[in-house]
């Protein structure tokens, strides 16, 4: 049978997002083959728009559509408790949980010696203003529970000593190994309760 180019490059394409495998992805291509012309339109636009709409939040690092995101912006807001994450998921997970009404800081990675990912390639220049700037007392480090999220936190603490804020980390409770973003609620609340404070 002839390969159709058009349907196996959306198969492709689709197959690079995570957890989608080969037939997944054929199933999604000849799903959208059965749209309606106008539903694929607005799944097309959706897709094209994200890169032009989102951007990164200029203090904290989370997606957002303005300048700041609405966390950042909220005065409801606990302003003395950062929490720093790794990537923006884990921001939305805990926020999910509702268990955390403190600010955030996304670090947009973690330490990985093996992708060659050191600390300076981290967002941490705004993080670091941000102590200097901000009235916080407490920053809790929330990177995930595996080498490069432990090797990240060890790492950070080091460089937090010369603030005046007390460090804290998650308890675990949280699976070695795992994501956070992948963690349910009442694991993540707590984690956050048990959270434990890191140096001196």
């Amino acid at each position: 049978m002839e390969e159709l180019k058009a349907i196996q490059t959306l198969i492709d394409c689709l197959s690079k997002l995570p957890s989608i495998g080969k037939k997944s992805a054929e199933r999604l291509a000849y799903a959208m083959i059965d749209m309606d012309e106008n539903e694929l339109l607005d799944f097309s636009n959706a897709i094209k728009n994200l890169k032009s709409s989102i951007h990164r939040c200029s203090n904290c690092g989370m997606y957002c559509e303005g300048e700041l995101c609405s966390i950042c912006q909220d005065e409801n807001r606990d302003k003395n408790t950062l929490m720093i994450v790794s990537y923006p998921k884990d921001v939305v997970a805990f926020e999910k949980s509702q268990s955390f009404n403190g600010l955030y800081h996304v670090l947009n990675g973690a330490i990985s010696t093996s992708k060659g990912i050191s600390f300076d390639d981290l967002n941490v220049t705004t993080l670091f203003k941000r102590l200097a700037d901000e009235n916080i007392k407490e920053v809790i480090l929330a990177t995930n529970p595996n080498v490069d999220g432990e090797t990240t936190a060890i790492y950070l603490a080091k460089k937090l000593e010369k603030y005046n804020v007390k460090v804290t980390r998650l308890a675990y409770g949280l699976q070695m190994g795992g994501a956070l973003d992948y963690t349910d609620a009442l694991t993540l609340n707590k984690a956050l309760q048990g959270r434990q404070k890191i140096g001196d």
